[in-house]
């Protein structure tokens, strides 16, 4: 048996991310390392019985990433002490706003070697369009100054070059520190293998949390406008209700499960029979995304997008005239958004050729190897 050369402990905000998100990475630094996952409370016992079947050696502790709480922030930089002692390992990699800013603090108090906190996304705290300016955001963004201090062992990981231009700007980082881009969370392409779309009848599908800074409403109203105008089309969203700050208002809900306008399906384990069925995958966010990984499930098995032009999201549409494969659409513009979709119903041809561009474009720039293989580079070398 191979000696293992590094322990490498991964701590995420979220345990459901662990394989849909990181499970190719973890396969691929397994092979020379030992792997410690530090998560919150794994419900699901698919989740917990493939990694460690996977040889993942698991922690786990009671973090709620949306919940604002001292006290519990508190027992989260103990518990994040008391495993870092423990494991004590020579590559940290965080990802995730909280275990990004409390890890980095604690595996530079305890000396870790390397740290190579990623970032997946800006959320709200940096957002130009929603900028939230209560003592919570202002807390998080001075809380990540300190954290990302220069450190010659800290390697911070971005999502998208805007990411860490805000940062570079927003003087949280600066020219001593080391800092990588690389394109998303990458996509399986086999995984999610092509299948025609299918053009009668239309149908545009939204797969998101339901939040208001994703887009819901925008694409609950595009929606409206959409049925009133053409009755056969059909709209579909996946998604939890997530009881974040952000969280839609009990009246869209109360809309959106009423089914007069759009089907909902709540949240699901597999997306991909969902987008075999749909024409179009639509995400109008302004999160503050990393690159959404629901736009490159949608590109992967040949889906056209329509998505919004903020940060994240636009780096999943393709500039080149001849192999466009989706919309960008302003942030908020419902006009635009029910423009684009227009061109969907008129034009069904491109649905397809749309989608043939996007899983091409994928296979380039968001193949999950290729991901992973800059992943490992960041990560191990020395």
């Amino acid at each position: 048996m191979e000696r293992k050369i590094k322990k490498v402990l991964l701590v995420c905000d979220s345990s459901d991310s662990l394989l849909d998100f990181r499970g190719k990475l973890i396969e691929a630094l397994l092979l020379r390392n030992e792997v410690i996952v530090f998560s919150p409370r794994i419900v699901r016992e698919e989740i917990r019985t493939q990694l460690l079947d996977m040889g993942v050696q698991l922690r786990e502790n009671n973090l709620k990433p949306s919940h604002v709480s001292v006290l519990s922030d508190l027992r989260y930089l103990h518990a994040l002490y008391r495993v870092i002692k423990e494991v004590q390992p020579d590559v940290f990699f965080p990802y995730a706003f909280k275990p990004v800013i409390y890890g980095t603090m604690v595996a530079k108090f305890c000396r870790v070697k390397r740290i190579t906190p990623m970032l997946t996304g800006l959320g709200y705290n940096f957002s130009d369009v929603n900028r939230r300016k209560g003592l919570v955001s202002m807390i998080t963004r001075m809380l990540l100054k300190f954290s990302l201090r220069a450190d010659p062992g800290l390697r911070i990981i971005f999502q998208n070059k805007d990411d860490r231009r805000k940062l570079i700007t927003r003087g949280i980082i600066g020219p001593k520190h080391q800092s990588y881009v690389v394109n998303g969370s990458g996509v399986d392409v086999s995984h999610y293998h092509y299948t025609p779309p299918r053009t009668t009848p239309l149908s545009f599908l939204m797969i998101s949390r339901l939040i208001n800074a994703k887009g819901i409403r925008e694409f609950f109203e595009a929606a409206k406008v959409m049925r009133q105008r053409y009755p056969e089309i059909r709209f579909k969203l996946i998604g939890s209700f997530d009881p974040n700050i952000d969280a839609i208002g009990p009246d869209l809900y109360e809309k959106i499960c009423s089914g007069e306008v759009i089907e909902y399906y709540g949240s699901v384990t597999d997306v991909r029979p969902f987008l075999a069925n749909a024409s179009i995958v639509v995400l109008p966010s302004y999160y503050g995304e990393g690159v959404p990984r629901s736009l490159l499930e949608a590109m992967a098995m040949g889906r056209g997008i329509i998505t919004s032009n903020s940060v994240g999201c636009k780096e999943t549409v393709n500039s080149s005239s001849d192999a466009v494969n989706g919309f960008l659409v302003p942030v908020k513009d419902v006009s635009a958004l029910v423009s684009s979709m227009e061109y969907f119903y008129r034009h069904t041809t491109d649905v397809v050729q749309f989608g043939l561009n996007g899983r091409k474009f994928a296979k380039e720039k968001f193949e999950i190897s290729l991901i992973n293989e800059r992943m490992l580079h960041i990560l191990q070398e020395a």
